[in-house]
C-alpha cells in the first residue's frame, strides 16, 4: 500500500481530488459545551490507506474513532464517507466494521453464530451467510473453531475471531479501538503483523486508534499524532521518526535526546544552540531567532561514541545496560544525565566503564532544533 503525502504542519493530507474516502471538515467535539476535546480537526483518508491515529490518553483521538463511528455526535462540522455526510446516520446503517480491545463478542453465541450475526441482520439468507462466515474465518486461520464459544478461545483466538467479525460482511471500512491493547507482548507483536497483511492482501481502508508508537510505526501506512485534541503532525511512520516537526513529536515517537538552549547563530537552514556551555549545531525545523529559546532532538541510534563528527562533547557514563544485540548507555553531558546512547553489542565496547568520560559525537543531519 503506498503512503500519501501530508502537509506538514497542517491537520489536512495533500489528497488528490477525489481520493479521500473518510473525510473530517472542522469538526468539533466537546461533551460540557465548554471545552472542546477535539479542535477543528481537517483530515483526509484515501481508500485503501492503513491510517493510524496515535496519541497519549485523553488526546482526542478515540473521540474521533467514536464520531467516525457514529457512537459520539461531532459538536461542529461534517464527517463524510465516501462521499456523503454521515453526521446524522446511525452506527448500523454506517456499514463500518469495527473492532474493540474487549472483543465484544456474544458469550451465550458460538463463533460461527457470532460472525452470522452481522449478516443475519442485514436480511442476508442461510447459504450465503454460512459461505461468507466459512471465508472470514479461513482469512484468519480460525476454520476449526466455527462451534466453539468465546469462553473456550484463548485471547489471541478471541481477537482474531473479532477481526473476522468486523471483515465479514465485506466493509470498505474498519475501525479498530486499542484491539491489541490486552494481549502480552508476543502475541500483540504477533498479531501486529496479522493485522498489516491481512490489510494488504485485503485493500479495506483500515482506522486504528492506540496510544502505542511501536505499534503504529509498524503497522500504518500514514500516522496521525494526536496531542491537546489536535494532530500535532501527520505523516508517514519514517517521516515521523526522522523528521519531526515539533518537540512533543520528537519526544513521543520513538526514544529522543533532547536538551534546551538558546540560538546563538543562524546561517541558511542550520543554527547554532548554545547549551549550558556547549555549542551544537542543528538542523533549523521549527525554531526561533537568535537569542530565543530552542529544543534539540538526537535519536539515540545517531549518537556514537568517539569523536570525528561536527558535534562533539565529553560525557560521564552513568549506566551501562545490558541489552542482547546492543549495549543502553546512559551518560551524562551538558546538564543532561539521561542521554542515552545505543551501541551495538562488540568487544570495542568493553572499553566502556561506569564513572569513567567517554567522547561522544553526532552529525548536524541528525540533530534538529525544534520548539522549547
Amino acid at each position: 500500500m503506498m503512503a500519501r503525502e501530508a502537509t506538514i504542519g497542517s491537520n489536512t493530507a495533500e489528497l488528490n481530488a477525489g481520493d479521500a474516502f473518510v473525510s473530517f471538515d472542522r469538526v468539533q467535539k466537546s461533551y460540557d459545551g465548554a471545552t472542546l476535546v477535539v479542535k477543528d480537526l481537517n483530515l483526509a483518508i484515501a481508500k485503501g490507506e492503513f491510517l493510524t491515529m496515535l496519541g497519549p490518553s485523553g488526546s482526542g483521538k478515540t473521540t474521533c474513532l467514536m464520531m467516525l463511528a457514529g457512537f459520539e455526535t461531532a459538536t461542529h462540522g461534517e464527517i463524510r464517507l465516501g462521499g456523503r455526510p454521515i453526521n446524522n446516520i446511525p452506527p448500523h446503517r454506517r456499514g463500518i466494521g469495527m473492532v474493540f480491545q474487549n472483543y465484544a463478542l456474544f458469550p451465550h453465541m458460538t463463533v460461527g453464530e457470532n460472525l452470522s450475526f452481522p449478516l443475519e441482520v442485514r436480511g442476508m439468507a442461510k447459504p450465503g451467510r454460512e459461505q461468507k462466515v466459512r471465508k472470514a474465518l479461513d482469512m484468519v486461520q480460525m476454520g476449526a473453531f466455527a462451534s466453539r464459544r468465546p469462553a473456550q478461545l484463548s485471547g489471541g483466538q478471541q481477537q482474531r475471531i473479532a477481526l473476522a467479525r468486523s471483515l465479514v460482511f465485506e466493509p470498505e471500512l474498519v475501525l479498530m479501538d486499542e484491539p491489541l491493547g490486552a494481549l502480552d507482548k508476543q502475541l500483540r507483536e504477533h498479531m501486529q503483523y496479522e493485522i498489516k497483511h491481512l490489510h494488504q492482501r485485503l485493500g479495506v481502508t483500515v482506522v486504528y486508534v492506540t496510544h502505542d508508537q511501536s505499534e503504529a510505526l509498524t503497522m500504518s501506512d500514514r500516522v496521525a499524532v494526536f496531542e491537546d485534541g489536535r494532530i500535532q503532525q501527520l505523516a508517514s511512520p519514517a517521516d515521523l521518526y526522522e523528521r519531526p516537526q515539533n518537540a512533543f513529536v520528537a519526544q513521543f515517537i520513538g526514544e529522543n535526546n533532547r536538551f534546551e538552549g538558546t540560538v546563538s547563530a543562524r546561517d541558511g537552514d542550520t543554527v547554532t544552540v548554545d547549551v549550558n556551555g556547549h555549542s551544537f549545531n542543528a538542523v533549523a525545523v521549527n525554531c526561533g531567532a537568535v537569542g530565543e529559546r530552542a529544543s534539540l532532538s538526537i535519536r539515540p541510534e545517531r549518537v556514537r561514541i568517539g569523536s570525528g563528527l561536527p558535534n562533539c562533547a565529553d560525557a560521564l557514563v552513568e549506566e551501562l545496560i545490558y541489552h542482547g544485540d546492543h549495549i543502553r548507555c546512559r551518560l551524562s553531558i551538558a546538564g543532561n544525565d539521561e542521554f542515552i546512547v545505543k551501541v551495538p553489542n562488540g568487544a570495542s565496547q568493553t572499553a566502556l566503564a561506569i564513572g569513567e568520560k567517554a567522547p561522544v559525537a553526532w552529525a548536524t543531519r541528525d540533530c534538529r532544533a525544534l520548539d522549547a
